[in-house]
């Protein structure tokens, strides 16, 4: 094993002059940094911050009387990741073990909030890890896949809503924002794509004005936009604003999903569609079964990255007055108790992003890999 590592290093970092001048630079500054950054985690910094603002950065400002509704939430929503990862990773004794570890450090960290948490936590868990089994095994349930999370999604915001959507924040906000912006932009942008492909000119030259205009500005500015005009057309309508900001996201992320899927629909040889119209086959038909599952298969690595990028931009809606993961965090510091724990506070935010990030990550590497093997 030394041999290798020794090969390794050789080959990787000091093959050349300059890669050896640049390694024997970065690697000691690295190394400073990291053992600098641990001796203040393990020395100097004070931990408690994060126990007992814990509640206000996973859900806001969310009544703590109607806490067993967040939690209810967040076992639909364990339950649909279940069941989405169900659909494309076989459930094994390895996950099952790593479950297990999960349950018991995060049990451990969360004992000080009782036992009602610990055990809210090991049903969450429970129930995402026999979704995932049930989708492994039963192939038959995949065809629910779609109504169950639909279902599954209106149930989770019909739970939260009677104590107030504008009561909605922290951890939990931002996830709800992922999960709706995620699901409700792939049949627009699946539509969007395929009129923008359009024989009708009309069509064709609307969705690509809309495509190009939502790509040219930022989110931030969609957002503000839909969360001002919207009391302007509809007046008679309140509508909140947590449906306004979910509104913007949607419109934004709609115009990239639709180039995602574009680049699906090329990528589908023309041979085929012209063979299935040969066939009889009527336009929607071929565009349903010949040239929307290959271009779904092409596009999915690119549209879980999407999610990564809508969770890590749904802070923004901080602008509009809602209170997100990051505001939690920024409210907490507000209070001159807690005003010189900037760097916990931000530190924790860093993990707990840089954690999701990375699962995330990890899942489309997976989801792309197993699409691969499947195509060959």
């Amino acid at each position: 094993m030394i041999a290798a590592s020794l090969k390794w290093s050789r080959h990787n970092l000091f093959a050349k002059p300059l890669d050896a001048v640049l390694s024997l630079i970065v690697i000691p500054i690295c190394l400073w940094t990291a053992y600098t950054i641990v001796e203040w985690a393990l020395r100097s910094a004070q931990w408690d911050i994060i126990p007992e603002s814990l509640r206000v950065l996973m859900i806001g400002i969310y009544p703590p009387d109607q806490i067993w509704r967040s939690w209810t939430a967040v076992a639909i929503i364990g339950a649909l990741l279940g069941s989405a990862l169900g659909c494309v990773f076989r459930f094994r004794r390895a996950h099952a073990v790593a479950l297990a570890a999960m349950l018991f450090v995060v049990a451990a960290i969360m004992l000080p909030f009782g036992t009602f948490t610990v055990a809210a936590l090991a049903g969450v868990v429970l129930l995402s890890a026999g979704a995932w089994l049930l989708y492994s095994y039963v192939p038959q349930t995949r065809r629910l896949l779609v109504p169950m999370w639909l279902a599954g999604l209106v149930a989770m915001l019909a739970v939260l809503a009677p104590p107030g959507v504008g009561l909605w924040g922290g951890l939990l906000l931002s996830v709800i924002i992922t999960l709706v912006t995620s699901i409700v932009t792939l049949p627009l942008g699946i539509l969007l794509a395929f009129g923008r492909r359009s024989r009708l000119s009309s069509v064709r030259v609307l969705c690509t004005a809309y495509i190009e205009v939502m790509r040219s500005v930022p989110l931030i500015l969609i957002v503000y936009w839909v969360w001002i005009t919207v009391p302007v057309l509809a007046p008679q309508h309140n509508v909140s604003d947590v449906a306004r900001g979910m509104v913007g996201f949607v419109l934004f992320y709609a115009a990239y999903v639709a180039e995602y899927v574009r680049s699906g629909l090329q990528n589908v040889p023309r041979g085929q569609t012209e063979a299935a119209r040969s066939l009889g086959m009527s336009e929607l038909d071929v565009n349903r079964y010949i040239v929307l599952p290959q271009a779904i298969r092409v596009a999915v690595p690119p549209l879980v990255g999407n999610v990564l990028d809508i969770f890590n931009c749904a802070a923004l809606v901080f602008i509009i007055g809602l209170t997100d993961f990051l505001r939690a965090g920024q409210m907490i510091l507000a209070n001159p108790q807690y005003s010189d724990r900037t760097y916990e506070i931000y530190s924790f935010l860093f993990l707990t992003y840089f954690l999701i990030g990375c699962l995330i990550t990890f899942v489309a590497r997976r989801l792309e890999a197993h699409l691969a093997k499947g195509s060959r």
